[in-house]
Order: structure tokens, then sequence, then C-alpha cells
């Protein structure tokens, strides 16, 4: 399958829902990447799934990622969904946070390279749309075998793989280490998609020169900022980076996710949705810190416009 673009949106939970899917496509990404979706919650049909499962007929291409650590019950799940209008399925093996990771999932898998070799071959087995999955550089300092990791994920038929230059050890801190997407860009013929600390068309460049990777997931540097993907395929293009968004677009884009927001899960949780996205949307501007105190208290559309009006002028 061949992407437009070679930038990715990261899955992110809590995040890339699928108003922010859109707004992040409309400005130029290349794959947009769904949030994190547990097998075992899709098996016993967990009501909250379904929205997790939502996707717009105007995002295109879109890969949807199961978590888990049991073989049998992923390669069902994706059996199961198959015929959802998404184009890739994903496996995340990166997920650092402890609930996940203390169930063997996530990024627990980089553990275990005999059972990610279950996983992945199942699944491909199990259906036709093509399989991928999203590591990291591997577990903690010990245990660094990202490069075994893809080779295991080409082997049992995946058809790429993303990895983020951290450990689990380390989540988001310090700096990644580009060097490893290298390693294994070199180590696998399948696509290898990088990942982690890539906020500029600069450092997607440089990323790419570097490691040679095929792909630049862009996961933090997304938050707050759809733009992003705007300046990457326009730096790409041209060399020079577009210029930054304006204040006005920059708060008509806040008010338009919130209605998609609202739209999609309702007044009371899409307004409180919200609220993280606005913090992310206004860092850095003049009295951002003001507004992140009082964007807590907002309960309605009306009270979110009232503000921003105030705020941002």
């Amino acid at each position: 399958m061949k992407l437009e673009n070679p930038y990715i949106l990261a899955p992110m939970a809590g995040v890339t829902d699928l108003p922010f899917r859109l707004l992040c496509q409309e400005q130029g990404a290349g794959l947009l990447c769904m949030e994190m979706i547990s097998a075992k919650a899709l098996q016993y049909k967990n009501k909250n799934t379904k929205t997790l499962l939502s996707i717009h007929p105007k995002e295109h291409p879109v890969s949807l990622q199961l978590f888990g650590s049991d073989p049998y019950i992923i390669s069902e799940m994706a059996k199961r969904i198959e015929e959802l209008p998404f184009q890739i399925l994903d496996i995340n093996m990166g997920c650092p946070v402890p609930k996940v990771v203390k169930n063997g999932e996530g990024s627990a898998l980089m553990k275990n390279p005999r059972l990610i070799y279950d996983i992945v071959s199942r699944t491909a087995k199990a259906i036709r749309k093509p399989v991928t999955a999203k590591i990291r550089k591997g577990f903690d300092d010990a245990c660094i075998n990202a490069v075994e990791i893809a080779r295991v994920i080409e082997e049992a038929g995946g058809a790429a793989v993303a990895v983020h230059g951290r450990t689990r050890e380390e989540y988001y801190s310090g700096k990644a280490d580009w060097k490893i997407i290298r390693q294994v860009k070199e180590a696998v013929s399948i696509p290898v998609i990088g990942n982690g600390d890539v906020t500029s068309g600069e450092k997607a460049l440089a990323m790419r020169e570097q490691t040679g990777c095929d792909g630049v997931m862009i996961g933090r540097g997304a938050q707050g900022n759809p733009w992003i993907f705007r300046e990457l395929v326009e730096y790409e293009r041209t060399g020079a980076l577009p210029p930054r968004p304006s204040k006005q677009e920059i708060k008509d884009t806040m008010l338009r996710h919130a209605r998609l927001q609202i739209e999609f899960k309702g007044d009371y949780l899409g307004i409180r949705e919200m609220r993280k996205h606005v913090a992310w949307y206004t860092k850095g501007m003049e009295g951002s810190a003001k507004l992140r105190d009082e964007i807590n208290k907002v309960e309605s559309y009306e009270e979110l416009v009232e503000l921003l009006n105030a705020r941002i002028r």
C-alpha cells in the first residue's frame, strides 16, 4: 500500500480520536492511526470500544491498532472487525503504561519474541489487510532488542514496523535514539517508520537522512498542532517552512475541533475532552497559563467561545 506522503499521525490514547484525526487529515497527514483498542474488550463487546472503532468516511487511509497478548484473541478480533473501513491493522508493542505492561501487553511484549511471532503470524494469516506493529527500542537498557523484534515481525508476515527510539523504562523522557531506527532499517526489508522527537520539517528530514526510514510518525509534535503535517509536506516539497497559523486560525480550529467533539461525543464529554486540547493549542501563547486554569471550568460550547474571544485577540 503506497501512502500519499510519509508523514504519519501516531496512535495516542485519548488524543487521536475521530475529530482530531479529521483535522490532521485536512492538514495533509499521509496515514492516520487510531487510538489503541483492547482485543479483550472487543471480545467482551465492551460498549466503550464502539466509539473507539468509529471511522469517518472522509478519513483515509486509517490504521486501526489493537493491543493484547493472546495470539488467538487478537487474530479472532482482527477477523471480526476486518470489514470496517480501515486499511491497516497495527499491533501495539510499545505502550509503556503500567496497567498495560502489568498484563504482559504493550511494551511488555518486547521481552517475548516468540509470543510476538505467534501474534503477528496468526493475525496476518487471519485477515487480508496488512498487519503492522509498533515497537520500542527495547524494554529497558538490559533489553535493547528492536532489531531482533523487527526481524521476528518480518518473518511472521508483518507488512511494516514502526520504531520509537526509546525503551519502555524511558517512557517519553530524554532524547529518542535514532541510531536504533537506522539499525532496524538495515536489518529488515519491510518498510520501517521512525518515531520520536520529530516536531518540525527540519527534524523530519534529519530523521529520514540519518536513519533511512521509509516513514516518519508524529506523536506529541501533533498535539494541539495538526498544522505540523502541512509544514512537513511543504518543507519536503520546497525546502521552506510555511508560516505558522495565525492566532485567528488557531482559535477557529479550536472551535471547530470543539464542535466535532460535541457532535461525536455529546455536549458533556465533548467539551471536557477539549480542555486538554485547548491547553496544547495555546501552549506558549501570551497568557496561556491563566487560560489553562480557566479552561478547566468551561462546561459548554458557548462558554468556550466566550473564553477564547476574551483571551485570544
